[in-house]
């Protein structure tokens, strides 16, 4: 009795954070209501004009880049406004045989950007968890329908038979075999562990060296099946005999193999249409309640996550409205500097905190145990229709499927006594036409119509009246990649944009669609993010306006005797203080803060923009969507000086022109604008414009670097030459429209 009176999780409401958060909202917000007074009254003064005066051009840019920066600002105070963790007692949870089952799903799209072996090191952590075996069924989504990647499965199932009893019988913790082999730190003292330990790493570099070897000799493997193929779906077995399969059933995870049919003629709606795809094949084979969705390179790192998002699904409270539990998205390759931001911190270290206080964090793309049954209901409290007419127009004409959604959790033996050939129907609900006419990617399964499926999937969840937790327990319970290269990153960010920019941009904008859905503060949380890719129309305003009109003498901020000047010094400062206080909260250093300050300028007027650009050609219909896997596979040189903390600028000009033609802009405006006040004076009245530009240039110094290194990292001389020509061009035609 006592044991199930202990609550097996606990919610921690952090009263500091609330009451300087909210203060912090108090006086910052009346600080910008200052400013957009001032701002805003320019526009009823009378008075002839001058030469050292603004247009109303140059004076309306940049009220409405103040205006934006203030409306996203209030945004955000949204995820500030009741941040809470939480904690979970996984050793509180019933006995084995009342745990519900789960279904993992992984994907991986292309293996040259995704390495089989890595890929493989996923899928066996994920049959490692520590969770009945015979409630674990793992399920690998090839969209590139590899021969190289059904061949490391098989060889993958025949290592994690040596793998899980050693890591079970030792107790490991870290249950990649990479990672675990790669670091000592995680060691047993058992009886007969060295001697194990050894033979287990020896066919583990045998598992590896058979799919390298496979690689190799299939190397000229055609890339147009890639696009080009049929469903195919494998139990996966190993190369074992008919009693160690069946040895294996009572021991092993079940693991399947599933690459859905794929042609140039049929859209296949990217990540989203690969996990629709294992949703159905994983109902008609295993229909377990429960779902953990793994991205290829994130790794289990705790095997407990299972049981610790058990402590909240299995809450009686909370099961009821709970859809999902997000855990954070941490990585093992980045270094203590950083300097590209890869570690994402500013979501899983800030955001998510404050969602969990509302209605809940967003699927955050991997990571995260979702109930099944919240992607098929229409809405939290309708639940799922018992209609066979009903059900076939929203899920399709699969009969095997629509009996399953009423049988609930139970294997299909079926599936497992042919393990060969996959049946009939599982490929039929993998074929690239099995959507058509039915509501999948619209009303059920993972949402279509942005390349941020996560954020359009979780965002209809709560509009549903669905719930979300977020779980960051002390040690990380998933690691992955992250992007260390400047060119990664850039298409990386600049997808993830467009993605978010598709839904703000959509009839199911946030602003729009979600206020009678979700509280306001939620729909406030969801607005801003879909709106991020908006911070490049304030930042290309700050980079530009005050810039050009420093270059021709004229002051667009109060001057210093002013006490306006004071309040834009408090705006700026309070901004910078509070990301400060924030960063170093979340348990990181001054070196992080200056990381993300530069980091999100550079996206502002690169990746942002072109995110923004991107969204509205493509629901417009001008060009389709697109979707390019970031590359796994790290350049040594690149990796080298990432690791020196030195910027590799190997990326398109495209990217380059933007960033280094603004920085070249200030440097032209800083030096004009410092010879100017030295020899006409006027310091008091630009001083604020200068000081900008100088900003600018410490942020952007990097830049600066980068054009005058001689390494292959550095900018190319072309790329400067272009982005000198826009920094002139931008600067002759502002001066033409901006200057009387």
């Amino acid at each position: 009795m006592e044991h199930h009176s202990r609550p097996l999780n606990l919610c921690h409401v952090n009263p500091k954070s609330i009451i300087i958060n909210r203060a912090h909202m108090l006086v910052h917000g009346t600080a910008l209501l200052i400013l957009i007074r001032y701002r805003a009254s320019f526009f009823f003064t009378e008075g002839a004009s001058t030469p050292d005066q603004p247009t109303t051009l140059a004076w309306l840019l940049i009220f409405l880049g103040e205006l934006t920066l203030s409306l996203t600002w209030l945004l955000h105070r949204a995820f500030r406004w009741r941040p809470v963790s939480r904690d979970a007692f996984p050793e509180r949870l019933p006995g084995d045989g009342e745990l519900p089952a789960i279904d993992v799903l992984v994907c991986t799209a292309d293996p040259d950007k995704e390495p089989t072996v890595e890929v493989m090191n996923t899928v066996i952590t994920a049959m490692s968890l520590d969770y009945p075996p015979e409630k674990l069924h793992v399920y690998l989504s090839d969209d590139g329908g590899s021969p190289l990647t059904l061949c490391g499965m098989r060889e993958a199932y025949d290592f994690a038979r040596t793998w899980l009893p050693f890591c079970k019988r030792y107790g490991l913790k870290t249950r990649c075999p990479k990672a675990y082999f790669m670091d000592e730190a995680d060691v047993s003292t058992g009886e007969g562990y060295d001697y194990e330990k050894q033979e287990v790493k020896e066919k583990y570099e045998l598992f590896e060296a058979h799919i390298n070897g496979y690689r190799i000799r299939h190397q000229s493997e055609s890339r147009n099946a890639r696009l080009d193929h049929p469903s195919t779906i494998e139990v996966i077995h190993g190369s074992s005999s008919d009693e160690v399969v069946r040895a294996d059933q009572q021991q092993m995870p079940l693991l399947v193999y599933v690459s859905r049919e794929k042609r140039p003629s049929h859209s296949h709606n990217f990540k989203a249409g690969a996990l629709n795809v294992l949703l159905r094949v994983s109902g008609v084979v295993s229909n377990s309640p429960y779902v953990l969705v793994l991205d290829c390179d994130m790794y289990c790192n705790d095997p407990s996550s299972a049981r610790r998002a058990m402590c909240f699904h299995l809450d009686a409270k909370m099961s009821p409205s709970l859809s999902f539990v997000q855990f954070p998205q941490l990585v093992h390759n980045i270094s203590e500097n950083d300097i590209y931001d890869s570690k994402i911190r500013l979501p899983f270290g800030t955001l998510w905190f404050g969602m969990d206080g509302l209605q809940g964090p967003l699927l955050s793309g991997s990571g995260f145990y979702v109930k099944r049954e919240s992607f098929y209901g229409k809405s939290m409290q309708e639940g799922i229709t018992t209609n066979l007419a009903d059900l076939k127009a929203i899920f399709g004409h699969s009969n095997e499927f629509i009996k399953h959604l009423q049988r609930g959790d139970k294997l299909n033996k079926n599936i497992l006594s042919d393990p060969r050939a996959a049946s009939t129907e599982t490929e039929l609900l993998a074929s690239c036409h099995y959507e058509n006419g039915t509501k999948w990617g619209q009303e059920v399964g993972f949402m279509y119509g942005s390349v941020a499926e996560d954020f359009f999937t979780s965002f209809a969840l709560h509009c549903k009246g669905w719930r979300s937790v977020y779980c960051f327990p002390p040690r990380p319970q998933f690691l992955g990649a992250s992007t260390t290269n400047l060119n990664d990153l850039m298409v990386q960010v600049t997808r993830w944009s467009s993605g978010l920019a598709q839904v703000g941009f959509s009839r199911f904008s946030p602003l729009i669609y979600a206020p009678w859905r979700m509280s306001i503060l939620q729909t406030m949380c969801y607005a801003e993010l879909a709106f991020l890719p908006l911070y490049c129309l304030p930042l290309c305003c700050f980079a530009t306006i005050p810039q050009i009109c420093l270059f021709n003498g004229i002051p667009i901020f109060p001057e210093v005797s002013s006490s306006l000047f004071l309040v834009y010094c408090f705006v700026f400062l309070s901004s910078l203080s509070k990301h400060l206080h924030e960063v170093v909260e979340s348990g990181h250093s001054v070196r992080t803060f200056i990381n993300e300050q530069r980091i999100w300028m550079i996206h502002s007027v690169t990746t942002y923009l072109y995110g923004s650009v991107n969204a509205v050609l493509t629901n417009t219909g001008v060009r389709g969507a697109s979707f390019l896997p970031t590359n796994k596979i790290a350049n040594d040189e690149q990796s080298e000086r990432y690791e020196k903390g030195v910027f590799d600028f190997q990326t398109s000009v495209v990217f380059l022109a933007p960033m280094v033609g603004l920085v070249i802009l200030s440097m032209a405006s800083f030096v004009g604008g410092i010879a100017r006040v030295l020899v006409s004076g006027g310091w008091d009245k630009l001083f604020a414009q200068i000081a900008l530009s100088f900003f600018i240039l410490v942020m952007g110094y990097p830049v600066i670097e980068g054009m005058a290194r001689t390494d292959t990292g550095r900018i190319p001389l072309s790329a400067a030459m272009w982005s000198a020509l826009l920094s002139s061009a931008l600067l002759l035609v502002g001066s033409a429209l901006l200057v009387h």
